[in-house]
């Protein structure tokens, strides 16, 4: 396998993981932990997408440009126009939220931070499994 279907291929594993851990908050969970994880959780999904359509990504440019993009919604939020879109699309409330949170912003750098982290680390990781093999 090449290493951009082997980047893609992680990419895809990682997005499903990230769901797969943020509906497994959201039925354990409840309050603060379940909201705040997910605002987290959000950010770390879009840096696996950002990852799985550019894999040669530097995790410092995928993490901004996840940050970056969460925190657009967020200020979109302010507009209306998202809350009006959710109230005729589950979709649409899903991906853009309905309302402006403050906090939010400090969770979706918190979600880039740990993003940024792991995926440093399955890059080095692969690079040492490349350099070895």
């Amino acid at each position: 396998m090449g290493d951009l279907a082997h980047a893609r291929l992680m990419a895809c594993v990682a997005a499903v993981l990230t769901v797969a851990t943020g509906l497994g908050i959201r039925s354990t969970a409840t309050g603060a932990v379940a909201k705040y994880a997910g605002d987290a959780l959000y950010t770390v999904l879009i840096l696996t997408l950002v990852v799985l359509l550019a894999p040669r990504v530097r995790p410092g440019t995928a993490a901004g440009a996840a940050l970056g993009l969460s925190c657009a919604v967020e200020l979109f939020q302010l507009t209306g126009v998202p809350a009006d879109l959710a109230a005729h699309s589950t979709l649409a409330r899903l991906v853009l939220g309905t309302s402006f949170n403050a906090p939010d912003l400090l969770w979706y750098a918190i979600g880039a931070a740990v993003g940024w982290a792991v995926h440093r680390a399955v890059r080095a990781g692969c690079q040492s499994f490349e350099t070895v093999s």
